[in-house]
């Protein structure tokens, strides 16, 4: 008898289709499933009696059998700080209705998540990605052809005309002063960033995470430091991720550059211009307006008001990041 998906609280879905998937599962597997539970969207923790799994969709074969090599690539290449892959199934993919399917170690967490919220945690998280990254450098010469190459002055760029595209609505959030203001970083960030680009494209490349939100390092239950999801892997210079990195914890380091010095990862990239002018782009700010706007949730104050308090709880204390930053490189 087909046991009943247990479907969560949460879940916004098509419960036909799950128990759909766990007919198929069953029909796949060499064991029963038993539940399946939605974690997010499009990932699931799956138990089986002596056994329970991620069940994670991918949007292609390619994106799944891509990141199945790459995680074991980094297991036998030192970098034992993520999950594997499982292979249950002698068939090609499991694939269900055009949705491919990749089975993943579950992970026991610990109770509290992962944040940016304390020093010791930032400074972990930097040199879990250091580790990552020495790792990938060796890889990324047997990727070069298999992942996109991250163009970070072109993504920037992109990013800013979608932002002024999008001002006849950010405005009725933002005074004139603010947005003037948030303009005048890009442009000096981009501007310094082109200067540079001869210096950017002659770094050493590794393949890059591309999403190092605290969400994507995972506290296991034994204490240690996982890094997670490699949706966004791509080919470029380490300083992108840790461009991006910086960006996440700098709020918790109050826009300090002094504190900043104090990761060891950080200390050389904060004596080269091309990293300098990148901690100037307000890519945080500019990122979530431009997805407010994409999910025409801006009519939700549920959903405005977190992204007013990252524009102006801190603006002060940016401005004197910038002024900072300036005089460094003057």
């Amino acid at each position: 008898m087909k046991k009943a998906v247990n479907i969560t609280a949460k879940y916004r879905g098509d419960d036909s289709y799950h128990d759909r998937l766990l007919s198929y599962l069953n029909e796949s597997l060499p064991f029963q499933i038993i539940e399946i539970s939605r974690i997010k969207d499009q990932v699931y923790k799956v138990k089986a009696k002596d056994l329970q799994f991620v069940l994670k969709e991918f949007p292609s074969y390619k994106r799944l059998k891509v990141q199945e090599a790459f995680t074991n690539s980094l297991k036998k290449n030192g970098f034992r700080n993520t999950y594997s892959f499982y292979s249950f199934s002698d068939k090609k993919a499991l694939c269900l209705q055009k949705k491919y399917y990749g089975c993943l170690e579950y992970v026991h967490k610990a109770n509290e998540p992962f944040r940016f919220d304390t020093k010791e945690n930032c400074r972990e998280g930097v040199q879990l990605l250091n580790q990552f990254h020495q790792t990938t450098m060796k890889l990324q010469g047997s990727y070069n052809t298999i992942l996109p190459t991250f163009h970070l002055v072109e993504k920037w760029e992109e990013r800013s005309t979608l932002f002024k595209r999008n001002l006849p609505l950010i405005s009725f959030f933002l005074e004139r002063e603010i947005i003037t203001e948030l303009f005048t970083w890009v442009e000096w960030s981009l501007s310094g960033l082109r200067q540079e680009k001869d210096t950017l494209e002659k770094l050493p490349k590794v393949i890059l995470h591309g999403d190092v939100a605290h969400h994507n390092f995972m506290r296991t239950s034994k204490g240690d430091l996982f890094l997670i999801d490699f949706d966004l892997i791509s080919i470029g210079p380490e300083i992108a991720d840790y461009l991006q990195y910086a960006n996440r914890i700098l709020p918790f380091l109050n826009w300090s550059l002094t504190e900043l010095d104090t990761f060891e990862p950080f200390q050389p990239l904060l004596n080269q211009k091309v990293f300098l002018y990148g901690l100037a782009f307000p890519s945080d700010i500019l990122r979530e307006w431009n997805r407010l706007v994409k999910e025409h949730t801006f009519h939700q104050m549920r959903k405005v008001r977190p992204i007013v308090e990252l524009t102006l709880n801190q603006f002060e204390k940016r401005k004197s990041f910038m002024k900072e930053l300036e005089s460094k490189l003057k």
